[in-house]
C-alpha cells in the first residue's frame, strides 16, 4: 500500500453494487449475496477508519429498492436490523459515529428505532463518521430540504449553497471527494446528487462481495493521482 496519508479524500462514498449478480453467478439465492456483501462492508468500514478517512457514506438501500421482490426487501431490512443491533462493539472499538441519511418514511418502525439507537449510542465517538444511506434518493433528499426551508419561512436572500446544505441529510459531512461504484455499472443511480459536484469517480467491474481492502486502497491511490481543478486551470504537481 502506497497511500499518501497527507492527501487522503476527506469523504468517500461507495455504491455497493453486485450482490445479487454475485450470488446468481454461483447459483445461490440473491440473499446470500447480500449476506456476503454485509461482511465486505464491515471490512471496508474498518479499513477506511484505520487508513484515516474521516467520512464514509455507504449506499445501503435506495428509494427505488422497494420495487424489488418483497422477500428480498424483507431480508434486507432484517439484515440491517441485525447489523445495527449487533455491531455496537465494532463501532466502539473503531470510534465510528453512525449517521442515517435518507427518508425515514416507509422504513419499518423497528428499523427506525434501530437507526436512532445506533446514532445515539455512537454520538460521542470522535473517529470516522459513517453515513448509512437507507431509503435514500438524491432527488428525494433535495425535495425534503426544500420543504424544510419553506416550512421555516426562509426568504430568498437567506438561501445560498451553504444554507441549503445545512437542510440536507448530512450537514456534518463535506462534499464527497471520492465516489466508488462496484459491479461494472457507470452511473450515479440517484446517489448523493447534491454532494458530488466535483467528486472523483472510480468504477470497477468487481462485484461487491469480491471487493477487498486492497482494491479499496488502490482506489484511494487512483484518487491521489487525479488532477483536481474544481473548474479552474491548475497545473498538475
Amino acid at each position: 500500500m502506497s497511500i499518501n496519508k497527507e492527501n487522503l479524500p476527506l469523504h468517500v462514498a461507495i455504491t455497493m453494487d453486485g450482490n445479487g449478480r454475485w450470488a446468481q453467478a454461483k447459483n445461490q439465492p440473491r440473499t446470500n449475496g447480500h449476506t456476503e456483501g454485509l461482511k465486505v462492508a464491515k471490512r471496508i468500514v474498518k479499513a477506511a477508519a484505520e487508513v484515516g478517512i474521516k467520512h464514509l457514506t455507504l449506499y445501503v438501500f435506495s428509494t427505488e429498492n422497494w420495487k424489488r421482490a418483497q422477500s428480498e426487501v424483507g431480508f434486507l431490512m432484517n439484515l440491517i436490523h441485525t447489523h445495527l443491533v449487533g455491531e455496537l462493539n465494532f463501532y466502539k472499538e473503531n470510534g465510528i459515529k453512525i449517521n442515517h441519511i435518507g427518508n425515514p418514511e416507509n422504513i419499518p418502525e423497528k428499523i427506525r428505532k434501530d437507526i436512532h439507537q445506533a446514532m445515539d449510542d455512537t454520538k460521542d465517538f470522535t473517529g470516522m463518521t459513517l453515513n448509512l444511506a437507507i431509503n435514500y434518493g438524491g432527488r428525494d433528499e433535495i425535495i425534503r430540504g426544500i420543504k424544510k426551508l419553506i416550512s421555516e419561512g426562509k426568504k430568498e436572500n437567506e438561501i445560498d449553497e451553504n444554507t441549503f446544505s445545512s437542510y440536507l441529510d448530512m450537514p456534518q459531512s463535506p462534499d464527497v471527494d471520492l465516489l466508488i461504484r462496484t459491479g461494472g455499472e457507470k452511473r450515479l443511480s440517484n446517489y448523493l446528487l447534491w454532494h458530488v459536484p466535483y467528486a472523483e469517480q472510480v468504477y470497477t467491474d468487481t462485484l461487491w462481495p469480491d471487493y477487498t481492502e486492497e482494491e479499496f486502497y488502490k482506489d484511494i491511490e487512483e484518487f491521489q493521482k487525479r488532477n483536481r481543478r474544481f473548474g479552474a486551470e491548475k497545473a498538475k504537481k
